[in-house]
């Protein structure tokens, strides 16, 4: 047990993997395990976005490695597992950070229900819960032969209560609940109890897939983001460094018996009734 509370948040000599690692929200988580002393493996499809975070990550001292991989791809993830071991000898930490909604799994005033695509309504599914499950089968059998480490599923607050429009997304998030439950007891039991799974459930982020959603070209919310700030007591969209505290909590020792749990980042959307 650490003698300073703050190693409890240590992750120096660790190494992590963050799946999406290229966009807003799981660049800055990157960055920040980077700060936190772990060698931190940047994962998404295109080369060029993780190579950006990688070159930041360095910049400010730290240890990183691009590599460009589809979640979806389980062949691809076993090749990267295989990079993994060759650079790093292991792993400690794994982010499931891949996912994201498409305008064509979206209803809107053009698309009802049931003019949605089912291909497209599929494509989210997988993305979102698929895209999780197959990194922790992959990696997370990384975590087994270590004996402990850290798997954190990013949710959303739309897993909760289903929001309008969002029908795929909602549902599939709200299966990372479930699935992050699920896989926290398999591994507590199965394998070992220092091997801890648990969910982060951003709020309402502004990002590049829902900007256009929640902000004009003008700068002035739509009706949909004035919707969401007057139903968050806090007054705001989430800031991707407002993540950074839970996600550092939840990988590190100082969660040591926490597991099977989603974490609200959110500003208080989730407990507002709207009276």
């Amino acid at each position: 047990m650490a003698n300073n509370t703050w190693e409890l948040f240590d992750l120096a000599g660790k190494t992590a993997l963050v799946t999406g690692g290229s966009g807003v929200l799981c660049g800055e988580m990157a960055r920040a395990l980077g700060r936190a002393g772990a060698n931190v493996v940047v994962m998404a499809r295109r080369l060029q976005g993780v190579e950006r975070v990688v070159r930041e990550i360095r910049a400010e001292g730290g240890v990183a490695l691009p590599l460009a991989c589809d979640v979806l791809d389980e062949d691809g993830l076993e090749v990267a597992r295989e990079e993994i071991l060759k650079q790093f000898g292991g792993l400690d930490i794994l982010v499931n950070g891949a996912g994201g909604n498409r305008p064509e799994a979206t209803t809107s005033q053009e698309r009802t229900f049931f003019d949605l695509d089912t291909a497209g309504v599929r494509g989210v599914f997988d993305l979102n819960f698929l895209g999780s499950l197959l990194p922790a089968k992959v990696f997370g059998e990384l975590l087994v032969q270590k004996g402990e480490g850290s798997i954190v599923n990013i949710s959303s607050a739309a897993s909760f209560h289903p929001m309008t429009r969002v029908v795929a997304y909602a549902g599939a998030k709200a299966a990372i609940n479930n699935f992050t439950e699920w896989l926290a007891v398999y591994m507590a039991q199965e394998f070992s109890s220092r091997i801890r799974v648990n969910a982060l459930a951003p709020g309402f982020f502004l990002a590049e897939q829902n900007h256009d959603l929640l902000i004009r070209p003008d700068g002035t919310l739509t009706e949909r983001g004035q919707k969401i700030i007057d139903h968050t007591p806090m007054g705001r969209f989430g800031e991707a460094r407002d993540l950074v505290g839970a996600l550092l909590w939840l990988v590190s020792g100082a969660s040591r018996f926490v597991t099977g749990t989603v974490v609200v980042v959110d500003g208080g959307f989730n407990a507002y009734s709207g009276v």
